[in-house]
């Protein structure tokens, strides 16, 4: 197994010593060095930088989404090595677009980092997953998919995770998704009961509950009994 380096947090060189930030403005004040730097590279790509509560947000065009991120991770005067969230945000507005989002952070640097990039209205929802970049992105793009419906190209598994894969009733995050759901009550217990519980899980998972029977009768007693493997 080849070895790693442990990223200490704010070990580049130049930073202040940290301290906690006092009376922050709700707009405005100082952007985090990255924005300028995305600007430099990406140019027009780069389509707003706002500073809310102390933190940046950075406003991208969807095309690049994937080449921003991969510059912010790879780019030693960035060092992005931490994905910490994908998400997306539908407003009440139905004139603005939904905005998908991630939260990128610089252990190294101490930095935090949020890009958006807009889905324009009447196109597709899809955006290239950045799955080759962070391989944490893999469940959250999935959850990202689920609840919104926002299909991210390139991604290696992309299905539901918290709803079965037979989930009918749409995608729960959407402004137009009905408090109660699109089906009765009746119906969402018919569609949950139906649902053939192994098909979640994999070959591999369902190849040792079948061994269960090949198990000495004692051993299977015990472990029947609440007794942990290896006891």
């Amino acid at each position: 197994m080849s070895g790693f380096t442990v990223i200490q947090s704010g070990t580049a060189p130049g930073l202040p010593t940290p301290a906690s930030p006092k009376n922050v403005p709700h707009r405005g004040g100082a952007a985090n060095p990255s924005a300028e730097a995305l600007k430099a590279q990406f140019g027009d790509a780069i389509r707003r930088v706002e500073v809310v509560w102390g933190e940046t947000n950075v406003t991208i065009d969807l095309a690049r989404a994937l080449d921003i991120v991969r510059w912010l991770h790879d780019d030693p005067s960035q060092h992005y090595e931490y994905l910490s969230d994908v998400t997306a945000v539908e407003f009440r507005d139905r004139g603005m677009p939904i905005e998908v989002i991630w939260h990128l952070r610089s252990i190294k640097y101490r930095r935090f980092l949020r890009l958006k990039a807009p889905l324009a209205k009447g196109q597709p929802l899809k955006v290239s997953s950045v799955w080759s970049v962070y391989k944490g992105a893999d469940w959250l793009e999935r959850e990202c998919y689920d609840m919104f419906g926002i299909v991210f190209e390139g991604h290696p598994d992309l299905r539901r995770i918290l709803l079965w894969e037979q989930y009918a009733e749409g995608f729960p995050l959407r402004k137009d998704f009905p408090l109660r759901g699109r089906f009765s009550r009746a119906e969402q217990l018919r569609q949950a009961l139906s649902a053939n519980p192994e098909a979640r899980y994999s070959m591999e998972e369902l190849s040792i509950a079948d061994a269960f029977q090949e198990l000495p009768l004692d051993m299977r007693a015990r472990i029947r009994g609440g007794e942990s493997t290896g006891e």
